[in-house]
């Protein structure tokens, strides 16, 4: 085991230097080199294929961020790869000016899992999410965090979860479970045992099997549109307890389908809308976030409501000389 003090190691992925850099929040797995420092130093342990970063320990990769009390590289042998290749981590003490180690061979390892603990933290210039464990799978291209205060924040909303919160950076989606909630800047609000999020790729997505870099409007460029280069929830699917609030009405249901463009809101199953003290319920509900008007509809049944009639105050009473009297009868 190499134990280095307060330094910075080059982890070579499998991807170079070169590769063009495509806009793809809190991803990984793909880009450069990802470059760990530490206050407290680093443990390169060759025969387990690991490298430990400890104390404020930072994981760098193109535009994505990972910081942490602690940071766990594991590596192995890219296929194709010679027995002399050089191990991933290479000290930067080691390096020639500008160049990797002498004799090192950058292709010959990968990273394919970076684990994170304590006061995790991963963040791009418009995405911020936080746990206090994650662990990144590079083969999948997915973030796993567990912990408290976790958070996925983006330009349009804030995703919140009780037991764990997955972010699949290239097949766009994200998955809250545990008491998930999702709020937009605006003020909407959806709930569920289960939330799971899909986004539209970012303006500057690299198109499938293509290998030259897209050129991207001035417009859509990363910094000039935050929703645009970080990639917009096109769908919110909700399951279990779902829960829809607006300005007047709380929505509840077993499942739930909510696209923010529109601001709809569709539940299903056991669907309750209470407005105060009134209450409707039914098999199916439409919810308009945008203007708070929510509809109620019945499949195979009947839609049953309970209302709650006023109680009078403040009515007029009844002028007593055109009233009937009761021991004469109605009046003819």
């Amino acid at each position: 085991m190499m134990r280095i003090g307060c330094a910075a190691v080059a982890l070579l992925l499998g991807i170079g230097v070169d590769a063009p850099v495509w806009a793809q929040p809190l991803d990984l797995a793909s880009g450069g080199p990802v470059t760990v420092t530490a206050r407290d130093g680093i443990d390169w342990q060759q025969e387990a294929k690991v490298v430990i970063a400890r104390g404020d320990a930072r994981a760098v990769r193109e535009n994505v961020t990972v910081t942490a009390d602690r940071l766990i590289a594991h590596y192995r042998p890219k296929v194709g790869a010679t027995a002399a290749a050089q191990p991933a981590a290479i000290p930067a003490s080691t390096k020639a000016p500008g160049n990797a180690a002498p004799g090192a061979d950058n292709g010959g390892n990968e990273i394919y899992q970076l684990e994170a603990i304590g006061n995790v933290r991963i963040f791009t210039p418009t995405d911020v999410a936080t746990g206090d464990h994650g662990v990144y799978d590079m083969d999948q291209a997915v973030l796993v965090l567990t912990g408290r205060n976790l958070t996925l924040t983006r330009p349009a909303e804030i995703i919140t979860a009780r037991d764990s919160l997955e972010y699949w950076s290239q097949a766009h989606r994200a998955v809250a479970r545990g008491n998930a909630t999702v709020v937009t800047t605006d003020g909407r609000e959806v709930k569920g045992d289960t939330l799971v999020a899909y986004t539209s790729p970012p303006a500057d997505a690299k198109p499938a099997g293509t290998t030259v870099a897209k050129p991207v409007p001035a417009a859509a460029k990363p910094g000039d549109d935050p929703l645009a280069a970080s990639g917009r929830i096109e769908k919110v699917e909700a399951f279990g307890n779902v829960l829809v609030r607006t300005a007047t009405d709380t929505v509840t249901g077993d499942r739930g389908v909510y696209v923010p463009d529109t601001g709809i809101a569709r539940l299903g199953g056991s669907v309750r809308i209470t407005r105060g003290q009134n209450q409707l319920n039914g098999q199916e509900a439409e919810v308009d976030l945008k203007t708070g008007i929510s509809h109620l509809t019945a499949t195979g049944g009947r839609v049953q409501g309970l209302v709650t009639p006023s109680d009078g105050a403040g009515r007029k009473a009844p002028d007593a000389a055109k009233s009937p009297n009761p021991a004469k009868g109605p009046a003819r």
